[in-house]
């Protein structure tokens, strides 16, 4: 199969023949309308996005941010997965030079006194810009009710405003925008795909070690992630094309 021009791939055609509540449908639309893509895999639930994809394709292309602070419990998961379904994943690492100087300069823990934005920015969101810009579009697992007070309308196909550049349009996929939490872990155990421990400790949005913790019941998913800091921030910056603009964003 030839990659597509990107002049070629008609956005709104494709958003027309799909529905939104038809994720595994887009994924293998996604799939056949770009070789040059790739599903973005958190070492979460989102590992449901690599299940669907491999029943359409089994060379598909997946990468994962290893920010040097995560759960030893999530290397763990990564390697399963890599494992159980026999495939390759990316493995993402921040620029050495630039996490070196921040971390010489600020320590270990400075998202506790300024923020997370900083210390995301250069372990994130800094190697996802580098990855894309050899990619022509991409698959993520960000839903709606993950953050409800920070995301906006999702649309399940969309061009990525946030790292489309003026030479290179780039694509993104959100098949999972509608899903609930409870649909996707009636997928998990429905087809019985494997999951981060990290579930069964308490832990729904996992991210970094130092950034994340359990959730008491009924608090909201996001509650586990920055919770020192106002709910309106709770975001790291991957996705920031899809939030809701504030007066301090």
């Amino acid at each position: 199969m030839v990659d597509l021009p990107m002049s070629a791939f008609d956005l709104a055609s494709f958003i027309a023949n799909n529905k939104e509540d038809e994720a595994q449908k887009i994924i293998h639309n996604a799939m056949k309308a770009f070789d040059n893509i790739a599903i973005s895999f958190s070492g979460a639930e989102d590992v449901i996005l690599i299940d669907m994809a491999v029943k359409a394709k089994k060379d598909i292309k997946v990468f994962s941010l290893d920010t040097g602070r995560l759960h030893a419990e999530t290397y763990r998961f990564i390697e399963q997965v890599r494992k159980h379904y026999k495939i390759n994943i990316d493995i993402l690492s921040p620029d050495r030079e630039a996490l070196e100087t921040f971390t010489r300069e600020k320590g270990l823990f400075s998202f506790f006194d300024d923020g997370h934005k900083e210390c995301c920015g250069i372990r994130k969101v800094q190697p996802l810009k580098r990855k894309l810009a050899t990619l022509d579009a991409w698959i993520t697992g960000q839903r709606k009710d993950q953050s409800p007070g920070t995301r906006n309308v999702l649309a399940f196909a969309e061009k990525d405003s946030a790292f489309s550049t003026e030479e290179k349009d780039l694509f993104k996929f959100n098949p999972l925008a509608n899903w609930s939490s409870e649909d996707v872990w009636n997928y998990i155990k429905m087809f019985d795909v494997p999951y981060n421990e990290l579930h069964l400790k308490g832990f729904t949005s996992i991210g970094c070690e130092p950034c994340t913790r359990p959730i008491l019941p009924n608090q909201h998913e996001r509650e586990g992630r920055w919770w020192w800091e106002e709910s309106e921030h709770k975001e790291c910056g991957l996705h920031i094309g899809n939030l809701i603009p504030t007066a301090q964003q």
